[in-house]
């Protein structure tokens, strides 16, 4: 196996990885070491860091070392990514799992747009934009990174809600109970004007974005350009 492709595999399980450790297991003890603002300073760092050695191992690896899976794989990934833009656009109001001071009550009243969809909607557009990136097999360094920003995001979702129960008590439980972790894709329409407006604002606007970042056009700019 290419050194490069070794380093950024190791560079994506450090970034998970102590993404995981020090937001489950050694978040109690952190925080208790360095107090909450010391501990928020020290998981900043390291998060950062990790990031950055993603990001240089990303670009020493080889671009374009897989066959592609031609315009099937390009289309599944274009309708992957809009329902994963409707759920980012409509997942920052109303969300109690965001560090709110409404968050109690937020957990506590009836899901509304796309929560209910899921409770986890950013997590879940993270998870469909990996899977938009992987289907399309273009590289194994966007195999290796989107498979583990997609792990970081839905296995993420799931110890979160494990963390909700232990701080928010009964107010997640009861949240748990009229939402799901799961997607519901028929209510998918249902979420609100606001939200699907906006993600689908977004869904053009990131893949013309792509083109001009990447070079690579994406979406529909595939077809249109």
């Amino acid at each position: 196996m290419d050194g490069a492709i070794i380093t950024l595999i190791a560079a994506n399980i450090a970034f998970v990885g102590t993404h995981f450790a020090m937001s489950h297991p050694l978040r109690a003890p952190l925080v208790k070491l360095l107090g909450a603002g010391g501990f928020q300073i020290a998981y900043s760092l390291v998060s950062f860091a990790a990031l950055g050695w993603v990001y240089f191992a990303f670009i020493a690896a080889p671009p374009a070392d897989l066959p592609g899976s031609g315009d099937i794989g390009w289309i599944i990934a274009t309708a992957l990514t809009w329902p994963a833009m409707v759920l980012l656009a409509g997942s920052f109001v109303g969300n109690p799992a965001l560090p709110s001071p409404m968050a109690q009550a937020q957990a506590l009243a009836e899901p509304k747009g796309v929560f209910r969809v899921t409770r986890h909607p950013m997590m879940w557009s993270f998870g469909l934009w990996a899977a938009s990136h992987m289907v399309l097999l273009w590289s194994t360094r966007t195999m290796v990174t989107a498979l583990a920003m997609g792990v970081l995001a839905l296995v993420g979702a799931r110890l979160q809600d494990t963390k909700k129960e232990q701080l928010m008590g009964d107010a997640w439980a009861q949240w748990e109970r009229k939402t799901s972790y799961w997607p519901r894709w028929g209510k998918l329409l249902s979420v609100g004007a606001v939200p699907l407006i906006a993600g689908t604002a977004l869904w053009l606007a990131g893949s013309w974005f792509h083109l001009w970042r990447a070079g690579i056009p994406a979406g529909v700019w595939k077809w249109l350009g």
